[in-house]
């Protein structure tokens, strides 16, 4: 029983003290009405002028019906990442003896409760081998919001194309096999948001930390539609961030603004790191160095570095033949890279073009 209350503990240390106490409030109020054999039949918003749903209620999706509210709030649990919007942990889910992912959003980041549902809906109902699924969803009365995704052991790509931690798989990263696999999974993700909808899902804040990899380094695109989610406020917050760390299209002024050629930007700069293996903000350049990394590997071709276009560990070991095969698909594939990264929205290539391109490079 001492570990009982870890996770509500830890999120009340982590949050705001006003969150704090509203999180709690809710957790004894939740509490108090179960003992008391009652159901949660209050603070009901009407969704899309037809549903009405319990804000104490979990909304289950694939692969969340045997959650309850109870047993997520319950869980131990500890912080493994924080944003100006929300807070992420990695929870142990008692009584199915599994861990998964939790995503805290702060109340003063959403949107209403009412304006969410719909949107919750739909992110809900996105199922791909290459996306991470939305579970379920819990909405408390005071706007505190709660999302469960699976949790995936083995790191983000960002850690893994700079070896870091358990994800280093002894320089698997730069072998090419392994950025032509881990490229069309992200592609085939991103594929599946702007293309199977009857209205594109834009990503909105595609960038390599938000690809979580399993132990076969197989991609899933996390993060996904989360912009929809959040008041102009922390939409606009999300972006400058994406700009700060060198994911921003140039032509994106609002998070509101973002599209498909948005995140094809976004995905083009992510081909850049898995080729180069090296970040997408130089952060101690040299005086006469571009510290984008598309506008550095411009500066590159015009003065004929070759070298930089790619991780010299690629073509380690290869025999001659191999070599000139390798050579040519690293051509192409850094030829697509930089289309997608094109300063002009209208010269980027479409989210299939681009997946097109990259199976054909893999064969």
């Amino acid at each position: 029983m001492e570990n009982k209350h870890k996770l509500i503990l830890i999120i009340c240390l982590a949050s705001l003290p006003v969150f704090a106490i509203l999180f709690l409030a809710v957790f004894c109020f939740i509490r108090r009405k179960s003992k008391n054999g009652s159901k949660d039949t209050e603070s009901a918003y009407e969704c899309k002028g037809e549903r009405v749903v319990n804000t104490e209620d979990l909304i289950k999706f694939q692969g969340g019906e045997d959650l309850s509210v109870q047993e997520i709030l319950e869980a131990p649990g500890e912080v493994i990442g924080k944003s100006s919007y929300g807070t992420l942990y990695r929870a142990c889910l008692v009584n199915s003896n599994s861990i998964t992912l939790l995503r805290f959003l702060r109340p003063t980041c959403t949107l209403r409760i009412k304006e969410v549902f719909p949107i919750v809906e739909l992110l809900g109902s996105i199922r791909h081998p290459n996306l991470v699924p939305l579970n379920a969803f819990y909405a408390g009365p005071r706007g505190e919001k709660l999302m469960v995704h699976p949790f995936y052991g083995h790191g983000n790509l960002a850690q893994f194309i700079r070896g870091k931690g358990s994800t280093d798989g002894n320089g698997e990263a730069h072998k090419w096999p392994t950025i032509c696999r881990v490229s069309i999974g992200i592609a085939k993700g991103i594929h599946h948001l702007h293309t199977f909808f009857e209205k594109p899902i834009v990503h909105g804040n595609l960038k390599s930390k938000n690809i979580l990899l399993d132990q076969h380094h197989q991609p899933y695109v996390s993060d996904f539609g989360l912009h929809l989610l959040m008041n102009p406020t922390a939409g606009q917050q999300m972006l400058e961030m994406s700009a700060s760390q060198g994911y921003k299209a140039p032509e994106l002024i609002k998070m509101k603004d973002a599209s498909e050629e948005s995140d094809i930007y976004a995905l083009g700069v992510i081909l850049l790191e898995l080729l180069t293996g090296k970040e997408p903000i130089d952060e101690n350049p040299t005086p006469d160095q571009d510290f984008y990394l598309p506008s550095a590997m411009r500066s590159a071709i015009l003065d004929d570095r070759i070298a930089d276009l790619y991780h010299p560990d690629i073509l380690v070991g290869l025999s001659n033949d191999r070599r000139v095969v390798i050579e040519d698909g690293i051509l192409r594939y850094f030829q697509l890279a930089m289309a997608c990264c094109s300063p002009s929205r209208l010269l980027r290539p479409d989210i299939k073009q681009v997946l097109d391109k990259l199976e054909e490079i893999g064969k």
